[in-house]
């Protein structure tokens, strides 16, 4: 028993240090996830392509705006040792008046995509809070894991010794040393596989968050910004998920182009105007033959007769994705639905699994304790001292398990129900703001230099 304190204040104080490291200098989960925010290049990418959707709007208005183009052209013309120069060079407009609707169904087809890409961003943001937060917590988890193999290694090669010994003085049997060697063994293989996935976790944190994990302190629940019962979780989910509101804009989007497709069926009016100038000189000599201005307006009126069958199923194409996007959006209902449920299932079970661990570890240490004591007094086998501690071990790990599990399940709750955001986390970042992209771009008539000047 003596030994056994020796033994045990020691690593419970160093276990302790690492499980709560220095608050002056550790990460907490808050300034984990701000990190994953600003730096994730998923994130980022997602980004990006919002504000490729965006420059859509732009390019759908452009139908109705009118076309400017210049035309210049030279010849020289030998015929019969006369040299012909002739020229021209003009300016013409076309302005289109009526395309069928097909720009005005194009630019809203454009605008819904622009919020849907807005949704699928806010999921995307969603995703990787919860996985960076994930990531802090197995690191934790993983690091917890392996202090306590490490423990066990140490417990059972003090158990080796001793066992030794009493062969040696005739209280023990040579079953008791290769029982104690062999749990020793195996408590060497766990350590190794617990330090591997420590630094596995540790490369999943960096890939996600952009640093490598250094002193993470331990992280809380969302207690406070979870659902009062799952009715209300669910409500809130079905209702402002980012993936929903996605594929309903999606749907909007599916319907404006198979309106601006069908208006390929309607009669096209344009307007032109044009300048030119022309002239004709010859050689030798190099006497003017004459030159001319002129000038012309005109209206063009088209009307679709027949085309091949192309827009007919360009039609009939847009009328099946729309029913697709229609569909995608019960998909995206029921997993939504299916993602509440889980997550607060989950964090139910891992509530309850946390208090019985804490209760086992207690009941588990008492009984090493008592087989410790009983078998310095020959009551108890070496074998029931191993076991007990294996008892003790696998309750510990649990318990770390458990507590990396209930965190875990309240940020799936908050991504589950579609509110697990910045703003409400309070983080500490600039929060990034899609639209002012849009706004800068979808009414431009010219300019090659993006927002941000590249």
């Amino acid at each position: 028993m003596p030994f056994y304190r020796r033994f045990l204040i020691p690593l419970v104080a160093s276990s302790a240090l690492i499980a709560t490291p220095v608050v002056a200098s550790a990460e907490t989960i808050l300034g984990a996830l701000a990190k994953a925010y600003e730096n994730n290049s998923t994130l980022n990418a997602e980004r990006a392509g919002v504000r490729v959707t965006d420059e859509d709007v732009a390019i759908a208005k452009s139908g109705m705006r009118p076309r400017v183009q210049g035309t210049a052209s030279l010849a020289l013309t030998h015929n019969d040792g006369t040299d012909i120069r002739t020229g021209e060079f003009g300016i013409s407009l076309t302005q289109p008046i009526f395309d069928g609707f097909q720009t005005r169904n194009n630019v809203q087809a454009a605008e819904a995509s622009v919020r849907a890409a807005n949704e699928a961003l806010r999921n995307q943001e969603l995703d990787t809070l919860f996985n960076a937060a994930s990531a802090y917590m197995d690191v934790i988890r993983d690091r917890q894991i392996a202090a306590l193999r490490a423990q066990n290694l140490e417990f059972l090669e003090e158990q080796v010794r001793s066992a030794r010994s009493r062969f040696d003085v005739g209280e023990g049997t040579r079953t008791d040393v290769a029982q104690a060697q062999a749990r020793r063994q195996a408590a060497l293989a766990q350590l190794s596989a617990a330090r591997a996935s420590v630094t596995s976790s540790s490369a999943v944190y960096r890939q996600l968050i952009g640093d490598a994990p250094q002193n993470l302190k331990a992280a809380q629940p969302l207690t406070k910004l979870l659902p009062k019962n799952l009715d209300s979780a669910l409500s809130l989910g079905l209702a402002a998920h980012p993936v929903i509101k996605a594929r309903q804009h999606q749907i909007d989007t599916a319907s404006f182009r198979v309106k601006s497709s069908e208006g390929a069926f309607l009669p096209q009016v344009s307007g032109s105007v044009g300048l030119s100038h022309s002239y004709q000189d010859s050689s030798p000599g190099l006497s003017a033959d004459g030159s001319r201005d002129s000038a012309r307006i005109g209206l063009n009126l088209t009307v679709p007769i027949y085309q091949g069958g192309q827009a007919s199923a360009q039609v009939r194409k847009n009328k099946e994705s729309l029913g697709q996007a229609r569909i995608n959006l019960d998909v995206s209902r029921d997993q939504v639905r299916a993602a509440v449920v889980s997550a607060w299932s989950q964090y139910q079970a891992a509530r309850e699994s946390l208090s019985a661990n804490r209760e086992l570890v207690q009941a588990a240490q008492l009984a090493l304790n008592g087989v410790i004591e009983e078998r310095n007094v020959g009551q108890r086998t070496t074998l029931d001292v191993l076991n007990a501690q294996a008892d003790v071990i696998d309750a510990k790990i649990n318990q770390v398990s458990a507590e990396r599990d209930i965190v875990v399940a309240s940020y799936a709750i908050l991504s589950a129900t579609g509110r697990l955001s910045a703003s409400r986390l309070g983080l500490q970042v600039s929060e990034y703001r899609p639209e002012e992209h849009y706004q800068a771009v979808k009414d431009k008539w010219y300019g090659l230099r993006t927002p941000d000047g590249r």
